[in-house]
């Protein structure tokens, strides 16, 4: 008989970590291992901030999967844009653009997350995401075309809106963002004789009442203290009413001039989430503690896209955060039931002991709360870099990102545009590809010829 067939969607922080647990847990000739993934490496999104202020080079951020997993698993090059639990069918769509409907025994349902809209006028053409690596190398491009199109402007006006720049999202990313992109210009205007720093202006903008509310109130006001010290104007309590090619309307009445929004305003699970037909919670797939998908045999889902119950909260009905700390334990977690369930042994419940929090400003700023200890300036930041650096999964990765983080303190920045982006429309959906997923119907219709059209050793179906 053909070993069961494991396929892992996603290669993020809970699928790569499910992934090498797995690796490590089964024996030879167990089961077979499929990691579904359009780019075969693990971005560490973490420092994606980075990457768009130019820190560190995007290959850096970008972890290779054959040389984080062993040869025992297969990669196959492309999306999951559908599921259907009963024929325990997932279709994919290849890089190539074909589809192809891939069988499983078991399923791990990782895809993460895409940005979160909302139904404000002009935001999907508009604005610009961070969630992607293609995301962040665009946006370093951008910034810097915006110092180059405003250097070269003899209109007043337009220069202005070429050197206001607004991010949209008061959390992790968007403060980070934020933090991270000032500090490009503020060094980047220096190369601009014709600019005067002092027309640069960064606004970060959110409808919550406090800055990263995680941090609690001491560490979350050091933050703020840090950008405003910069010069980046944080309005609380405001959202975006409007978004235009070249101006920003805010929900307080101002209207700000604008060639660059930058939205990061929380995620959302994948859009393969709702091709399963299964209950969600907050657009996230319900499971038990133990990650299970309830009414899909064999499925388990984690990560951004699950609704996982957080066992360490008094709260009834409170799930886990979609952190990247919670995918990498949940990983460990769903491989252990994974390899319980082929040997017919018990699952355990997802638990966690939150090891603290990091937040990198850039420079020798930071705030961070590791284990509970509250820090901040140097030596939070030396605590986030060393936190992030000892994260990634390869020694290769980790000498990249150490080397950039030298050659940028010590040599700085050329600030030059790639123009590697310049043929992509700077739109959320055109980097996302949200558009490219299936519907329930149309998964099933797909999958009607019945498991008998399987080729159990590839896990296609047969013609």
């Amino acid at each position: 008989m053909a070993a069961p067939r494991i396929l892992v969607v996603g290669a993020g922080f809970a699928g790569v970590e499910c992934v090498r647990r797995l690796e490590r847990g089964l024996a030879p000739g167990e089961a077979d291992i499929v990691v579904v993934t359009p780019n075969a490496y693990q971005l560490y999104l973490p420092l994606l901030p980075q990457v768009a202020s130019g820190v560190l080079t995007p290959q850096s951020v970008a972890v290779s999967l054959r040389r984080s997993t062993r040869h025992r698993t297969r990669i196959l090059p492309g999306t999951a844009v559908g599921v259907d639990p009963a024929a325990k069918v997932c279709v994919v769509r290849m890089i190539s653009g074909e589809l192809t409907d891939q069988a499983y025994d078991y399923l791990v349902l990782a895809p993460g997350s895409v940005t979160r809209t909302f139904d404000v006028p002009g935001l999907a053409e508009h604005a610009r995401g961070m969630k992607t690596l293609a995301e962040a190398a665009y946006l370093r491009d951008h910034v810097i075309a915006q110092l180059d199109l405003a250097d070269a402007s003899s209109d007043p006006a337009d220069r202005a809106a070429r050197l206001r720049f607004v991010v949209v999202g008061g959390g992790y990313a968007g403060t980070e963002t934020a933090a991270c992109l000032q500090r490009l210009t503020a060094h980047a205007v220096k190369r601009y004789p014709r600019l005067d720093p002092r027309q640069i202006s960064w606004h970060l903008v959110d409808l919550a009442p406090r800055l990263m509310p995680e941090l609690g109130d001491a560490l979350g006001h050091a933050a703020l203290d840090v950008l405003r010290r910069r010069g980046i104007e944080v309005s609380l309590g405001v959202s975006v009413a409007r978004a235009g090619a070249a101006e920003v309307s805010l929900t307080d009445g101002r209207v700000l001039p604008t060639r660059t929004l930058i939205w990061t305003a929380g995620v959302a699970a994948s859009p393969l989430v709702a091709t399963l037909g299964t209950p969600t919670v907050r657009g996230r797939l319900a499971v038990t503690a133990d990650m299970a998908v309830p009414g899909a045999p064999g499925v388990f889902a984690l990560g951004d896209c699950a609704a996982v119950p957080d066992l360490a909260q008094d709260a009834e009905g409170a799930v886990c955060p979609p952190t990247a700390q919670h995918a990498s334990r949940q990983g460990r977690t769903a491989a252990g039931n994974l390899i319980a369930a082929l040997r017919g042994q018990p699952p355990r419940p997802y638990r966690h002991k939150d090891l603290g929090l990091v937040v990198d400003l850039g420079g020798a700023d930071a705030v961070s709360k590791p284990l509970g200890v509250p820090l901040r300036g140097l030596p939070a930041q030396l605590v986030a870099r060393g936190y992030h650096w000892a994260a990634l999964r390869t020694n290769v990765a980790k000498t990249r990102v150490l080397a950039n983080w030298l050659l940028n303190a010590t040599a700085g920045d050329d600030f030059v545009r790639t123009g590697f982006q310049e043929w992509r429309p700077p739109t959320l959906r055109a980097f996302e590809h949200t558009d490219a997923y299936l519907t329930v119907e149309q998964v099933r219709a797909r999958s009607a010829g019945g498991p008998d059209d399987w080729d159990r050793s590839s896990g296609i179906r047969g013609t």
